[in-house]
């Protein structure tokens, strides 16, 4: 049985999404991170960075993981499956998650900073943040072109992009004109696991569609900011 520690964010969702589409049993257990859960002394003894997600292994003696990207690669050898195991096929793979990682993800991340949580607002940083992140969509965009999924079979690297990129419009990042990124993000939809995954630890769609719900989901992000 496996433990996952998360909020509703595309890198929680990465843990679930992988969770669920290896077909793991795990019981699911929510960080309130607006009332500072990730900062508190029994949640840094799993993760010492104070973030989410993080899993707890209980069939490996309670061994914790922290780090998303870290999260899919111990769960997909574990379960043998979304990760190839010659050096190449797993190079590949490993070069996709880690362009999510160190782009994708924090570019869209700070989109959502300025453009969404910030109280001032910064026009420069909006336009920097959400023009780095388009460009990172053409990078995609393009090397989709001939191809189903990122490598040469579906992996995690797959499900890692997609969970920052199907947030696109809260990030306010343009998909127009990305034929390629919108075949493939409709493609993912329809996995295994992904649908259920993005409603782990609860749904968001409806509530961010919801004017109200969506201000003050911005009020409290940006007491994040001060965290």
């Amino acid at each position: 049985m496996i433990t996952l520690y998360t909020a509703p964010t595309p890198n929680g969702h990465k843990a679930s999404c992988t969770l669920e589409a290896l077909g793991f049993d795990y019981d699911v257990k929510l960080v309130n991170l607006i009332a500072g859960d990730q900062k508190k002394p029994d949640f840094l003894t799993i993760n010492p960075n104070g973030r989410i997600p993080a899993i707890v292994d209980h069939d490996a003696d309670d061994f914790a993981i922290f780090e998303s990207g870290a999260i899919m690669v111990y769960l997909a050898e574990k379960a043998g499956k979304l990760l190839p195991t010659d050096a190449k096929g797993r190079s590949e793979v490993m070069q996709w998650l880690m362009f999510q990682m160190g782009g994708i993800g924090p570019m869209m991340g700070q989109a959502n900073v300025f453009y969404r949580y910030f109280p001032l607002t910064i026009q420069p940083a909006i336009d920097r943040y959400q023009n780095e992140s388009r460009r990172l969509f053409e990078v995609l965009d393009s090397h989709l072109k001939d191809r189903e999924w990122l490598t040469e079979a579906y992996s995690i690297a797959d499900i890692a992009n997609w969970c920052w990129v199907r947030t696109h419009k809260w990030s306010g990042v343009s998909v127009d004109g990305l034929d390629n990124l919108t075949r493939w993000s409709e493609a993912m939809i329809k996995q295994p696991g992904m649908s259920k995954g993005i409603d782990v630890p609860f749904p968001m769609e409806n509530l961010l569609k919801d004017e109200a719900k969506a201000e003050e989901f911005k009020k409290n992000a940006r007491k994040l900011l001060q965290k």
